[in-house]
């Protein structure tokens, strides 16, 4: 029973996942419009529609999140099972200008349109307001413009507009707020004001503007009125005549007024809380211009001009001279006159820095002058009152120019071949302006003018100049030129090319002298020359002052501590110091000296030697012993000669083998005899002494005999054992 239910519950659920059918779809795209156009105006409805374009694989219901964005701002939001939404605006503002986009999102699936512009056009009207609504002249009025319905950043233009004038208009600009005051001052004449604005935005095509506001009126007060200028007698006036201005105004209130009266820029009078100025004056031509009358209260300021002319009652006087430059003690004559020959008072003045100096109160004026009498000269005219004065006239009274003196600035009258020299030409005496002439031999260099000196910079000076310079003096007097005396000025050569030597040269014996000798290529005598050694500091050994290209200094008895490096100096008026090239000097021992060396070391040599020969002798003797070879007369009598002989039973023992004896005692080699084994064998002789034989036994031979042990080494005997012997004596040697 439980298999059959398992059986029907499992064809159950395989006939239900048959017909189960999965929810399928997807976005082909979501688009955005506007109703009725993208391009609306100020005030219409609008309508901003968002379609979302989804395939589905069955007829289901979907749930649509729509969310509208203005200029990436959430501006709307909705939820329909639909596929359009729509964002109504019933009244488009210009606010609502700007890029639109929606967003839809089903399920976990997300689309974005493509943003579309929206254009409100035209903006709304914008309100102005004043803070007041009459002001006097020179205060300030205050102005608010304002867009309520408009969205910053906006431009905001104040306009105030005069009768008879065209508006001036000033531009403000608002990031933050949709409103915009200005404050304005109110100029004298500004009796009835008018203010308007309008307002700016920024779109896609360019600039939008408003329409203007409402008009402001405002009026204006006048605190005082324009000040009256007039003249008495009349403003053409004649030279002579006594001229008198007047300045006054009307103010409602007088405290703070003043009154300022003035021609051009200079201030002639002024008054305060007074409504009337007066000013009188003598007319004089110059007094023909334009005048100022200026009332000011506060900031306000009222001006009124007034032209005069005055015409001129007798010319300005001419004063002339018979000369104008003239010799000291020559008679001079000054003439005042009036074209016209108009009657007058003549007077004749010399200028100065203190004040005019009247000499005389006349027309004409004749007088013998000096020098003191150079300057300017005027005369003066007078007629009814009015004083006029003539042009100045310049008097130049010249005394003559003294013989002039040359001499070269730096003092002495030399000059360093290569370098420029500065000469100064000066006359004591003489009335500037003097003209200075400079000659080079016959040829001119320089014409300078001045009071009483003049320089010349020579900067071509050759070796070869000659002719010396000189120079003339001149002015204006009569007498004509001064000539210096010639001035001879030597030209000084620098040194150059300072070598030194010695005799003799690189090496020197102890105690011998030495001559150093310093010369130069060329340079003007007389020449300063220093002998100098290199130490750790630099050593002067000699100097000498010559008039020659050259020097020898003796050094005496030269020493060892004399060796070093050695070097001159060579210097003249020119004030160079050159400097040679170093030698190196050494001091070496005398020939004598060597040879008492040589023969106290051949001495000790020889002396060593014999030591060294004496100590091998005795090494050697010491090392042999007592020799075993004695000669005949030598030898004691009682000295006897014996072969040692070693018992048949030892087998190393060789006699006599390798030598034989001759007649002279000597031992001559047998190793011809032998074979390769024996000649082979290393031998090793020695000498030794045979003791002398037991008195008491019978020697077995007479005489002295030489005998030599032979000492046979094989390959196998050690270092230790290679000069170890055997010795065996005679059985009855004691």
């Amino acid at each position: 029973m439980y298999l059959a239910l398992l059986v029907i519950f499992l064809q159950c659920s395989e006939l239900y996942a048959q017909g189960k059918v999965y929810q399928v779809f997807t976005f082909n795209g979501v688009k955005i419009k506007v109703e009725p156009s993208d391009k609306v105006k100020n005030g219409a409805p609008m309508s901003i529609i968002c379609h979302a374009d989804i395939s589905k694989n069955t007829d289901f219901q979907l749930k649509h999140n729509f969310t509208f964005f203005k200029d990436g701002k959430l501006v709307f939001m909705t939820i329909s099972d639909k596929e359009d939404a729509r964002y109504e605006i019933p009244v488009a503002k210009s606010a609502d200008t700007g890029d639109y986009e929606c967003r839809v999102k089903a399920g976990d699936k997300l689309v974005i349109s493509k943003p579309i512009y929206v254009w409100v056009a035209g903006m709304t009207k914008p309100i102005l307001t004043a803070d007041k609504k009459e002001v006097s002249e020179g205060e300030i009025v205050k102005l608010r413009c304002e867009l309520p319905e408009e969205v910053p950043p906006l431009e905001f233009y104040f306009r105030k507009i005069k009768t008879n004038s065209e508006p001036i208009a000033k531009r403000v600009a608002e990031q933050n707020q949709n409103f915009s005051e200005m404050e304005y001052y109110v100029e004298a004449g500004d009796n009835i004001l008018q203010f308007d604005c309008f307002g700016k935005r920024q779109v896609k095509s360019g600039w939008e503007s408003s329409q203007h506001s409402n008009k402001t009126l405002v009026t204006v007060k006048e605190p005082f009125r324009n000040p009256t200028l007039i003249t008495t007698p009349s403003n053409n006036l004649t030279e002579g005549d006594i001229i008198e201005f007047q300045c006054s105004t009307v103010a409602a209130e007088m405290r703070g007024i003043e009154i300022i009266f003035q021609k051009n820029r200079t201030i002639l009078n002024s008054v305060r809380d007074k409504k009337s100025l007066k000013y009188s004056t003598l007319a004089t031509q110059e007094d023909s211009g334009e005048y100022l009358c200026k009332v000011e209260q506060g900031a306000v300021s009222k001006t009124t001009k007034l032209n005069v002319f005055v015409s001129e009652l007798f010319p300005k006087p001419t004063l002339s001279a018979s000369m104008t430059q003239l010799d000291e003690n020559k008679d001079l004559i000054l003439n005042c006159s009036i074209n016209g020959s108009r009657r007058a008072n003549f007077s004749i003045l010399r200028k100065s820095s203190s004040g005019d100096i009247l000499l005389k109160k006349s027309r004409i004026l004749a007088i013998k002058v000096n020098v003191n009498d150079t300057g300017s000269y005027t005369c003066k005219a007078e007629v009814k009152g009015i004083v006029k004065e003539s042009k100045p006239v310049r008097i130049s009274v010249y005394a003559p120019v003294s013989k002039p003196t040359l001499s070269v600035v730096s003092g002495s009258p030399e000059v360093v071949l290569g370098n420029p020299l500065q000469l100064i030409c000066h006359s004591v005496m003489g009335t500037p302006p003097i003209t200075f002439t400079f000659y080079k031999g016959d040829e001119i260099k320089k014409n300078v003018t001045n009071d009483t000196y003049a320089t010349f910079l020579d900067e071509d000076i050759g070796l070869n100049d000659n002719g010396g310079y000189k120079c003339d003096a001149r002015n204006n007097h009569s007498s004509g030129v001064k000539t210096s005396n010639i001035l001879n000025v030597t030209v000084i050569v620098p040194i150059r090319g300072a070598s030194l030597g010695s005799v003799p040269y690189g090496e020197v014996e102890v105690g011998s002298d030495t001559a150093f000798l310093c010369s130069v290529k060329e340079g003007s005598w007389p020449i300063h020359f220093k002998f100098f050694k290199k130490t750790d500091h630099e050593e002067l050994l000699h100097e000498a002052r010559e008039y020659s290209d050259r020097t020898i200094w003796h050094k005496k008895t030269m020493k060892r501590r004399d060796t070093g490096t050695y070097y001159c100096m060579a210097s003249n008026r020119a004030s160079v110091d050159v400097r040679s090239h170093p030698i190196t000097i050494s001091v070496i021992l005398a020939a004598w000296q060597k040879g008492v060396i040589a023969a106290f070391v051949l001495t000790a040599m020889a002396g060593a030697g014999a030591v060294a020969l004496w100590w091998f002798l005795c090494k050697k003797k010491k090392a042999k012993g007592p020799s075993m070879e004695m000669s005949g007369s030598a030898l004691a009598p009682s000295l006897a000669s014996e072969k040692l002989t070693r018992p048949p039973s030892d087998g190393n023992y060789y006699s006599g083998s390798g030598y034989i004896e001759d007649n002279e005692n000597h031992m001559k080699s047998t190793d011809e005899s032998k074979g390769p084994d024996l000649e082979s064998a290393e031998v090793d002789y020695t000498e030794v002494e045979v003791s002398t034989l037991d008195p008491h036994r019978a020697p077995e031979q007479k005489g002295t005999e030489t005998v030599y042990s032979e000492i046979r080494k094989t390959n196998n005997d050690s270092m230790e054992n290679r000069h170890s012997q055997r010795i065996y004596g005679h059985p009855d040697a004691t």
